[in-house]
């Protein structure tokens, strides 16, 4: 049998069986979980994925109500739409709450903490992780949950397969990362992306409260391609390249989660570039209605 883990080892780089690997600590994750429970930590850890991927869907049903509650006084419009569309409009509602939160998280985790910087103290970036890390994750977990149920109960109104593979690819690739604690750089890259959110939905209520002609819905249309262009293309091109120079570490991670760094972002940055060509597509046909004589 090892001798046969050997040869796939060898020919497959990063598969792992049961019996040859432990999965490697993340650092410093689990030696501030140590430091907090103690002999208690892998129940911590537990309790600490359960209540974020909770925390998720609470938040998710939270801003849906919040929405509904409000939205009736606040936009006079809303009472003219059908039930599904006062559905449709109470979820991205929650979209755009939660992608507000979770691109702040990466974006703190990236570029103010010091958690994958290369000069900090912790190790290979492949292994690192901290407790918000994996409460953030945890967290849009949550929220792919509510949202990707709210597809199936409303499909294909919500959104179609597309939206389905995205999201389920999203969740296990987090469930994989958080169990693991590993390759948490490249999910926060990712969820980065997550800053365009509110303004393709921003483009939704234009379009449904019938204000396509007017200059906001214009210059949203131009930031929306704009963004999309940096944080879904752009930004998808440095992780690959990150990943590309990290190698050496991604062959080291448990095959599960060797595959999915592999396949996560390659699926999501080819749906990211379908979905510009239909954004830029969108916005030439809006400049050419505008200029139209």
């Amino acid at each position: 049998m090892s001798s046969q883990a050997d040869f796939i080892t060898m020919m497959i780089p990063g598969f792992t069986t049961p019996g040859s690997t432990t999965l490697r600590r993340a650092v410093p994750f689990h030696d501030n979980m140590d430091m907090l429970f103690g002999e208690w930590s892998g129940g911590g850890e537990i309790a600490l994925w359960f209540g974020s991927v909770l925390s998720g869907i609470m938040f998710c049903k939270l801003m849906y109500d919040f929405s509904k509650d409000i939205s009736p006084n606040t936009f006079p419009g809303y009472n003219k739409l059908t039930r599904t569309q006062k559905v449709e409009w109470n979820n991205r509602a929650f979209s755009t709450a939660h992608a507000f939160v979770s691109s702040a998280i990466a974006f703190y985790l990236l570029y103010v903490s010091d958690i994958f910087r290369d000069s900090a103290p912790y190790g290979p970036v492949m292994f690192r992780s901290s407790i918000l890390s994996q409460f953030g994750l945890g967290f849009s977990c949550g929220y792919f949950i509510a949202d990707m149920g709210m597809i199936v109960a409303f499909y294909p109104t919500l959104g179609g397969y597309e939206f389905l593979l995205h999201h389920l690819v999203s969740m296990l690739a987090l469930i994989l990362a958080v169990h693991s604690g590993h390759a948490h750089l490249y999910l926060y890259i990712v969820l980065l992306s997550e800053c365009t959110t509110p303004f393709i939905n921003l483009r939704w209520y234009l379009t449904i409260l019938d204000l396509k002609g007017t200059d906001v819905y214009l210059y949203n249309g131009v930031f929306t391609a704009f963004l999309w262009l940096i944080a879904r293309v752009i930004n998808f091109v440095y992780c690959f390249v990150h990943l590309y120079l990290h190698f050496d570490q991604a062959k080291q991670v448990h095959t599960a989660g060797f595959v999915f760094l592999l396949v996560s972002p390659t699926s999501l940055g080819l749906m990211n570039i379908f979905w510009f060509y239909k954004i830029v597509n969108a916005l030439l046909r809006t400049f050419n209605r505008k200029h139209a004589p």
